[in-house]
């Protein structure tokens, strides 16, 4: 649904040019957000609400359980997935234009993020929009889905000249400044038309698997930096690696400038996997963002089904970034997988409790539906006086 921009709006917002596709913004008449500002000041209790594993997002009813619940339990921050698997959660009028798909089709004729932005917002929870699939353009299609079927040219190359995959995940060139754009533009969409608190980038934004990076244009780039050398064949060589990922910090960098400028107010969070992986394996050097100021909010995803491993990962964490930064971290906590994997519920307390004692406040939890599988934890885990376990 199309809102009339009020003339306030309307000159903040007017038209964008986002790599060459000509978007209007059409923005809503007011920017209230969730929460005033005693309510931001509180630390994080944030579940990722995601669309694999779970029924939540497709009916209204279902998304008032979902923030019926999180009332309940005390979790103030929703970041609910808004682009899977080569579609947008919500109705994307960039998507329709460029592919041809407004929303994707299983949720066709509603608006999930709107919906459920109203209905958290009357209980004063935020509700941040997740670019979960990031720079990937599909999961388990080897030639790349739909987008690489009409944006050939978007694909992600290997040093064999293959689409990259791993894991499942087949990949766009995210070192492409119109695949950049596209991304961005789509970020930008949903502050321009949404009252949302947040926008976040994940663990596949921006990253691309190491393997990538081999595509004409990339090496072209690199020659043109090195005196005409061309990249190493060795995808895992360091200043390679480093290279790469020096030019996604300069993607959060420029995502960040320019989001915070449609809306000051706005949360821009970053969810890498924790370094030096991140950065070795996916082209996240999360760290140098946090030090430059490139974002508001940093939860690295501490997935570790081991306590003592979740410890140590967690303190290699809080020794990564400068201290003024510490307060900016906010934990990634695995509770639940959608193949069934489902951690012990005292392991869940615990490194909550870990949490705490090495001074972090908040935490993230993948995902909703974990707040079901371990109802216990949850009915008392911030129901102290300090909002501590």
């Amino acid at each position: 649904m199309e809102l009339e921009l009020n003339t306030e709006v309307a000159v903040h917002r007017k038209l964008a040019l986002f790599g060459g596709l000509l978007i209007v913004l059409v923005g809503t008449s007011s920017s209230s957000h969730a929460a005033d500002d005693e309510a931001r000041s509180q630390p994080v209790r944030g579940v990722w609400l995601a669309s694999v594993g779970s029924d939540s997002l497709y009916s209204k009813p279902a998304l008032e359980k979902v923030v019926k619940r999180c009332s309940e339990v005390g979790i103030n921050t929703i970041f609910v997935v808004t682009w899977n698997r080569g579609y947008t959660l919500y109705p994307s009028p960039i998507m329709e234009r460029e592919f041809g798909v407004r929303i994707d089709p299983q949720l066709e004729g509603r608006d999930p993020l709107r919906e459920l932005i109203e209905l958290a917002h009357a209980e004063n929870i935020e509700v941040h929009a997740w670019f979960e699939f990031g720079f990937s353009s599909s999961y388990q299609q080897p030639d790349g889905g739909h987008l690489l079927k009409k944006r050939s040219q978007w694909a992600a190359l290997n040093a064999r000249g293959k689409l990259v995959e791993r894991n499942g995940f087949q990949w766009m060139n995210g070192f492409d400044p119109k695949v950049q754009s596209f991304v961005l533009a789509m970020m930008k969409e949903v502050v321009a038309n949404y009252d949302i608190d947040g926008v976040q980038g994940d663990d596949r934004l921006p990253a691309m698997p190491n393997t990538g990076g081999y595509d004409p244009q990339t090496v072209a780039q690199y020659k043109n930096e090195h005196n005409g050398s061309s990249p190493p064949s060795d995808p895992t060589d360091a200043e390679w690696v480093q290279w790469r990922a020096d030019k996604f910090s300069l993607f959060v960098e420029r995502a960040y400038r320019e989001l915070k400028a449609l809306d000051p107010d706005l949360c821009v969070s970053w969810a890498p996997s924790v370094w030096p992986w991140s950065r070795d394996q996916y082209l996240q050097d999360w760290p140098r963002w946090a030090r430059e100021g490139w974002g508001d909010m940093f939860c690295p995803q501490v997935y570790r089904r081991d306590l003592d491993a979740y410890r140590q990962t967690l303190a290699s964490v809080k020794q990564q970034v400068p201290a003024d930064v510490l307060p900016k971290i906010v934990p990634g906590q695995l509770i639940a997988l959608a193949d069934g994997y489902d951690l012990p519920s005292d392991h869940v307390r615990a490194a909550v409790e870990i949490n705490r004692q090495l001074g972090f406040q908040g935490e993230l939890f993948f995902y909703y539906q974990g707040l079901q599988q371990h109802s216990e934890v949850f009915d008392s885990l911030y129901t102290s006086k300090d909002d501590r376990p």
